[in-house]
């Protein structure tokens, strides 16, 4: 590997793990309405797990409400036992044609619950963009000692320092994330 694919390699691996942090942040409830609450649940149906947006149309028709409508109706009463089933804590009222998911306005101890599981959430990304910097810097230092004629003492350093304020970047945008969901969390 060259200097120049490691510093893609590094890039492209701590922009996945701002992407993977990004994604569990949209499935945390922040006492608004998301289609993103309902994605990672599962319905069993015709015996196989089906994600809802396959077997039903999502909307939010306002900040407080998630509706489904399944396209086979018969499908109800199985969406209605998976949304119960989920860790969100939310009773689906159907009236035959589709399925309402009334979200509650968090109260402040949930709030401030859910701002301490965005922070671990990040810390845990943060964490992961370390490993990926010294996994960077592990190959270049091995480059430089395997390869002297590769690349000097000089190319090794200037490699190292690129990977820093490629990892600094990135922690940045994990602040970001973190600023932004608690934000939504804390907004009554």
């Amino acid at each position: 590997m060259t200097i120049k694919e490691i510093l893609a390699d590094c890039d492209l691996r701590m922009n996945k793990s701002i992407e993977k942090v990004r994604l569990d942040l949209v499935h945390l409830r922040a006492g608004k309405a998301s289609i993103g609450l309902v994605e990672p649940i599962r319905v069993e149906m015709y015996g196989t797990e089906i994600p809802i947006s396959q077997m039903a149309t999502v909307a939010t028709p306002d900040a407080r409400t998630i509706t489904i409508t399944p396209w086979d109706k018969t499908a109800l009463s199985a969406i209605s036992k998976a949304i119960q089933k989920s860790e969100l804590s939310l009773n689906p009222m159907s009236d035959g044609q589709m399925i309402r998911l009334v979200i509650p306005p968090l109260n402040e101890e949930n709030r401030r619950e859910l701002v301490k599981r965005v922070k671990k959430e990040i810390e845990e990304g943060k964490v992961a963009l370390r490993n990926v910097r010294r996994d960077a810097i592990d190959h270049v230092k091995r480059l430089e000692k395997d390869d002297q004629d590769k690349i000097s003492e000089d190319e090794s350093h200037k490699a190292q320092e690129k990977i820093q304020e490629l990892t600094d970047k990135h922690i940045k945008d994990m602040d970001h994330l973190f600023q932004l969901k608690e934000k939504e969390i804390l907004e009554v």
